[in-house]
């Protein structure tokens, strides 16, 4: 690669000093990026690790609806880290972790021949691995897919570490197909959807340089390292649900294990899902035109086709000559498999992280595959990495709040009899579970809606509710203006630079908010000095807002014969860092027959 030289990338100690450097540059980047504010961290990620710890599996009813029930193996790093820690430590700690991707990715590359023995070039496609739109958006937060990415990856090195041991027949190939298995399986019960990865590995290795039934013996010992490390990583929460709802995947592929508390169905189905031949065979241009169909984010995916059409490009050449390098094979045939697997299984694009943290070495074996010189394909793969690597900005993400004194915060409410009461959520958006920490811990917390409901869960439920005498509560959230909040924080960053302490100050914050559009106006106070002020344009009537969530919250109680005394809702604050999430708190009556 001409573009950059980075001449200091091949010392001899550069791997080791990147290695340090690179995860504590992502950890730095994630304190920079403010704490984790995702929906899924609100609604369930927090709650599953908080139900496990105070046995409450099975006691409450589905806060964070369905999700309440996946495995929260993977929630425990995060979950005690912000009992225990400081709040920016806790980001700098996960953002590190996250970075521990670039140390596999340059270890992978190592192994590829081309790459092997150029420690610059290792380091620098490992590097543009980190800039991709899926890692970067979710660095330092909770979602799982970049710390089971390291699992993944490290399947991958593994068995290229050991790729000599796997082109003759014995138990050394075996062990390095079973501990790379291990360490998928272990990814895999993490998190369900790295089942694509294990499927597209374990079919890869039917390429390797043995005769066809040692290449199927070897995938199927793969395969048994899987189940091992599922068994390792899942098992105990699988058996968890096996004796609570009769379905160690509760509630998924309850068409299988019928358990009475959800409905006859397989996955939760996916939106995000290609219609037709055309789009299946052009998916990748399809949603890199418009990411929504893939996701929620507005994500710059521009690596994607480039990255199939070189894939596909490379096939065809290397049909032709009949000369590709079996490691090169292995590892697009990965990567292809992969790929195809979730595109029929899920089709959403943060489930692809692993693949597109690999997508420079693949675009780099790719041009090499089909270009016939050494140095036009350096230079063409070294443009296109480079290109793609800024094409990824600015980078969606999935929400992040400012850093506080506190992780989480809420202010508890008081329950006459919490024993005897039962706490609903009754509304899906924004999402509620994590207040359950907050809760007195003898209520149950119920959610209404969210699951996949049969006959035998609402029943559940009705007991539940006939059990308990109450009092009885409802916990709604209370609406907000998300421009007041902007506006507060720059009127504190205003009052920090001393911009309403006298007229002077004043006269520069009124020019501010004429040209840089505060959406504000300034009002001078008695007693010297300013403020700022939402324009009238922008003031929304909240109480109203709160008033139409009570009633929509009503409709869904009504199922139960309970309704919601609207005189005896009050607001309680709570907050993510110093993101504010107030929620109304309001009594439930019985209705009258």
């Amino acid at each position: 690669m001409k573009l950059l030289r980075f001449a200091f990338l091949n010392h001899p100690r550069a791997g080791l000093a990147a290695a340090v450097l690179v995860p504590l540059l992502c950890g730095l980047l994630s304190v920079m990026n403010g704490q984790d504010d995702g929906w899924d961290m609100r609604n369930y990620h927090l709650y599953n690790v908080y139900a496990l710890m105070h046995d409450r599996i099975g006691f409450d009813l589905a806060p964070g609806g369905f999700q309440s029930y996946f495995n929260p193996t993977i929630e425990l790093p995060y979950y005690f880290l912000t009992q225990w820690c400081p709040p920016r430590l806790v980001g700098f700690l996960m953002g590190g972790l996250h970075g521990l991707n670039f140390v596999l990715l340059a270890a992978i590359a190592r192994q590829l021949p081309g790459v092997a023995g150029d420690a610059r070039r290792a380091l620098l496609l490992a590097a543009a691995g980190l800039l991709t739109p899926g890692f970067l958006s979710e660095l330092g937060n909770t979602m799982g897919d970049n710390l089971t990415a390291l699992t993944v990856l490290g399947a991958l090195y593994l068995l290229l570490r050991h790729w000599s041991a796997l082109q003759h027949w014995g138990w050394r190939a075996l062990l390095a197909a079973l501990a790379a298995g291990l360490v998928m399986g272990v990814g895999t019960g993490l998190k369900l959807t790295n089942a694509v990865y294990a499927a597209g590995l374990c079919l890869a290795l039917l390429v390797t340089p043995q005769r066809w039934w040692q290449r199927l013996r070897l995938a199927s010992v793969f395969g048994v390292g899987v189940l091992g490390g599922m068994a390792v990583s899942a098992g105990w929460w699988f058996m968890t649900m096996w004796h609570t709802f009769g379905n160690p995947l509760f509630p998924q592929f309850n068409n299988l294990f019928h358990s009475p508390l959800a409905a006859e169905g397989g996955v939760i189905p996916s939106i995000f899902l290609p219609q037709g031949v055309l789009e299946n065979l052009l998916w990748p241009f399809v949603f890199a035109l418009n990411p929504l169909r893939v996701g929620e984010l507005p994500m710059k995916l521009w690596l994607w086709p480039v990255m199939y059409v070189l894939v596909l490009g490379c096939g065809g050449v290397q049909l032709l000559r009949r000369t590709a390098e079996r490691r090169h094979v292995f590892v697009l045939l990965f990567v292809a498999l992969s790929y195809l697997v979730w595109l029929r299984l899920f089709s959403i694009q943060r489930y692809l992280i692993p693949l597109e943290l690999l997508a420079p070495i693949v675009i780099w074996l790719a041009v090499h595959g089909v270009l016939r010189t050494a140095p036009s394909a350096r230079r063409v793969a070294g443009w296109v990495v480079a290109l793609l690597a800024v094409a990824v900005f600015p980078v969606a993400n999935w929400g992040h709040a400012s850093w506080g004194a506190q992780s989480f915060s809420a202010q508890r409410p008081s329950l006459a009899a919490p024993a005897a009461s039962v706490i609903f959520i009754a509304q899906q958006h924004p999402p509620l579970g994590w207040l359950a920490m907050f809760m007195p811990a003898p209520a149950r917390i119920v959610r209404l809606g969210g699951m996949p409901e049969s006959a035998g869960y609402v029943q559940r439920l009705r007991d539940v509710i006939a059990e308990r005498p109450g009092p009885h509560y409802v916990m709604l959230s209370a609406s907000k203006n998300e421009r007041q909040s902007a506006l507060e924080r720059k009127l504190a960053a205003a009052t920090a630079l001393g911009l309403t302490a006298d007229a002077a100050g004043c006269g520069r914050l009124a020019w501010l908010t004429r040209h840089l559009h505060f959406q504000a106006s300034l009002r001078q106070l008695p007693a010297g000095g300013c403020t700022l002020d939402l324009l009238p344009a922008f003031q929304l009537d909240l109480a109203a807002q709160d008033r139409a969530v009570v009633h929509a919250a009503a409709r869904e109680l009504a199922r139960f014969g309970l309704g919601i005394d609207a005189a005896s809702c009050v607001i309680y604050p709570a907050a993510v860092g110093r993101e504010p999430y107030p929620y109304q708190w309001c009594r439930v009556r019985r209705l009258s027959p």
